[in-house]
């Protein structure tokens, strides 16, 4: 009976508590599958993100102090003296007002006594700073407006919205002064509303307890890697190696490009460069056959040579300008023009020459150069810029060329509607003039030509045919004003919308329309600038604040000589091609134009367009996003110049330490940085140069801003 009892009752808990057992097996089972799946979801993530040579993420370190940075390269130990190096080192930006030089003299700050005004003008800067109206070239036409308020209480200069010097500054002021330190001051747009809204952004740009872990790109292009430009897809048969349009890899460029396979050597300097240079620093499997077949470079030894007046040109480059002067008289090379766009990188004798006659010529390598010959052209100490063109418009304002060239020139203009010649339009200043020349071009491709330029109103004052090169040359002017344009009886191409802004340039698709040509006195582009050298101090009416470019050129000129020329160490004889990384008005460009060096000006996308100001002051430069990966060679530069880019980026990026890989790819083993901006930055920012191996050569902090000049190595992981 107790038995028969005790199974009754076992019955009925079963018959209770069976749906639960059930259910919690199928939980376990679910979790089970769940497990299963995540593990084999990350193997194919991590897969992904090797292909693009991730770096690891940053790790917190232990102690707060930058000097905490360990550097991981292949699981190799660092060296017992460089480990106890880092522990014992210390930011030399914690303290105010402390300075250490490397190997150069000390900079003395000056002491200046503020006057009354400017005490006044301090204690009311924060309720009555201007905010300046910034543009976006991301999007087509469209604006984007930010608020980024830099402002220090103890700072006593204000930048107004061209990001020009205010009135009350001196112009001839040591660089370590405060007052030197420009402040960043922008508008952010509330939708729907013209209330703006002033923000102070606080923080460092960088984290300063993180760690790096820093490794070599695993890229097909290898050590002449171009990040957005060089095509790295998975696929291993693919056979191109560029885009046909600047496109960023999805995840961000953190990988070191690593020195060519023989070993990176110390540049010719120039002008010795111009005639040869070092064969293992531009090493490219193409460029090797392609020199066989060539007569104006020679490999001579451990160098690539270039015998003079030898050129792609029959008959020499001499011969070459001088009968483009005889077709149009009024092209005078180095007088009225001064700003040439040679399309397609030839042998570089162009730009050469040219550079004697005091024109300054911008190579522009187009995306098939599969030879790299851009790269040959900037180690030799020519201006170059790499950039697709077939869909989008090239990175320059609009009118702002005097001259464009396209030598031996394969490129059908008359493809894609005609906009390829339609973005020459929009770049060419009124009245510039646009050189073809080309070898028996097909009768089909000569009448396409012919119509196009007709239906745009180019004027064609020369086309000829030399008899010593055997080249068909065609020399076309664009017109100076708007009235061939109305005379049209066929509208096409059509004038572009009113709305259409010209200078649109970043991401921006080709139009097939054209700009109206400026008419009215204050605006750009209704007459020639003033001949070279008096352009560079020339400040047209349609120029605004003229009296503070003239304050911010005094400005600049000080910096550089009572500073950057004599107090941080840098031989100035190994220095030639220069990179403004936050140019505004060409300042500090102008300030080095009497020496034997030329300066990319970089003015970012997001910053106040001042980009045509240094076109018409006769200095180059680009637009461009530093959040993306610039558009040149590894080791271009002997010379990076950063004047508060980071906190103008603060927010920005996604990822701010590209930034500082970016400098790293751009900057040749033995050049220099020098960076300004806010403590705050530079704390962190010191940290990662150490990490990457730089060399601290000085550091200066006053008050809340400070400045750091490091030279890189040749280290790689």
């Amino acid at each position: 009976m107790a038995i028969a009892r005790f199974g009754r009752q076992v019955k009925r808990s079963y018959q209770s508590c069976g749906f639960f057992v059930k259910l919690s097996a199928v939980i376990i089972l679910g979790l089970c599958f769940v497990f299963v799946w995540s593990i084999f979801s990350n193997f194919s993530v991590t897969s992904q993100r090797d292909t693009f040579d991730d770096i690891a993420a940053p790790v917190s370190a232990s102690s707060g102090k930058v000097s905490d940075f360990q550097i991981h390269s292949n699981n190799i130990e660092p060296k017992k003296d460089q480990e106890s190096d880092k522990k014992g080192s210390k930011s030399r930006l914690e303290d105010k007002n402390k300075k250490k030089i490397d190997g150069s003299l000390p900079l003395k700050p000056k002491k200046k006594p503020e006057n009354v005004k400017a005490k006044a003008k301090k204690k009311s800067g924060v309720e009555n700073s201007k905010l300046s109206k910034e543009e976006n070239h991301e999007n087509e036409g469209s604006e984007e407006h930010e608020v980024i308020k830099e402002m220090e209480e103890d700072e006593s200069e204000d930048l107004d919205n061209d990001g020009n010097v205010n009135d009350e500054k001196e112009g001839d002021v040591d660089l370590i002064n405060s007052e030197d330190l420009d402040q960043e001051v922008v508008e952010e747009d509330n939708v729907g509303s013209r209330n703006t809204k002033k923000e102070k952004r606080l923080g460092p740009l960088f984290d300063p307890k993180a760690q790096y872990s820093w490794k070599l790109c695993n890229t097909r292009s290898k050590h002449n890697y171009i990040p957005c430009i060089d095509h790295e897809s998975a696929m291993g048969r693919l056979q191109s190696y560029r885009h046909h349009e600047r496109s960023c890899p999805k995840s961000p460029f953190e990988c070191l490009v690593s020195l060519p396979r023989d070993g990176y050597g110390t540049p010719v300097h120039w002008p010795e460069s111009k005639v040869k240079i070092l064969y293992k620093n531009v090493a490219h499997p193409k460029l090797a056959a392609f020199i066989k077949t060539k007569d104006w470079v020679v490999e001579s030894g451990e160098y690539l040579t270039f015998p003079q007046n030898q050129s792609v040109f029959k008959g020499g480059i001499q011969h070459y300008l001088e009968s483009v002067e005889e077709m149009v008289p009024d092209i005078e090379w180095g007088k009225n023009i001064r700003i040439v766009l040679d399309i397609g990188c030839k042998d570089s004798s162009f730009s050469a020459s040219l550079l004697e006659k005091d024109v300054f010529t911008l190579t522009l390598g187009l995306k098939d150069d599969l030879v790299d010959l851009a790269q040959v052209a900037l180690e030799r100490g020519f201006p170059a810029v790499v950039s697709p063109f077939a869909n989008r418009r090239l990175p320059f304002p609009s009118g702002v060329f005097d001259a464009i060239h396209c030598g031996e020139c394969s490129i059908s203009w008359h493809s894609n509607g005609g906009k390829l010649i339609l973005e020459m339009n929009r770049i060419l200043r009124p009245g510039g003039y646009f050189i073809l020349s080309n070898k028996h071009n097909s009768i089909e491709a000569e009448e396409a030509l012919l119509t196009l330029t007709a239906s745009i109103c180019w004027n064609i004052m020369a086309d000829k045919t030399d008899e010593v090169s055997d080249i068909g040359v065609k020399i076309y002017q664009k017109p100076e004003t708007n009235d061939l344009y109305r005379m049209r009886r066929k509208k096409v191409p059509p004038l572009c919308k009113e709305n259409e802004n010209p200078d649109a340039a970043w991401y921006i698709p080709l139009k097939a329309c054209l700009h109206t040509i400026p008419e009215a006195i204050e605006q750009r582009g209704t007459e020639w600038p003033s001949e070279w050298p008096r352009r560079l101090h020339t400040f047209p009416d349609w120029m605004n604040n003229r009296d503070k470019l003239i304050a911010d050129t005094k400005h600049w000129k000080s910096i550089v000589n009572n500073s950057y020329l004599v107090g941080m160490g840098i031989d100035w004889s190994t220095i030639r091609n220069v990179i403004d990384m936050k140019a505004v008005n060409g300042g500090f460009a102008a300030a080095l134009s009497d020496k034997n060096v030329w300066v990319m000006n970089v003015v970012p996308t997001h910053a106040p367009d001042t980009l045509p100001i240094i076109f018409e002051r006769g200095l180059v430069g680009v637009y461009h996003d530093w959040c993306e990966s610039f558009g040149s060679y590894p080791r271009s530069y002997d010379l990076l110049h950063a004047d508060h880019l980071f906190s103008r980026l603060k927010n920005r990026c996604k990822q701010p330490i590209v930034i500082v890989v970016e400098m790293d790819r751009l900057l040749r083993p033995g050049g220099w940085a020098i960076i300004r901006d806010k403590v705050e930055i530079l704390n962190p920012l010191e940290g990662i140069l150490r990490s990457l191996h730089w060399e601290i050569r000085m550091t200066f902090a006053q008050d809340k801003e400070g400045i750091v000049c490091a030279q890189k190595t040749m280290w790689r992981t």
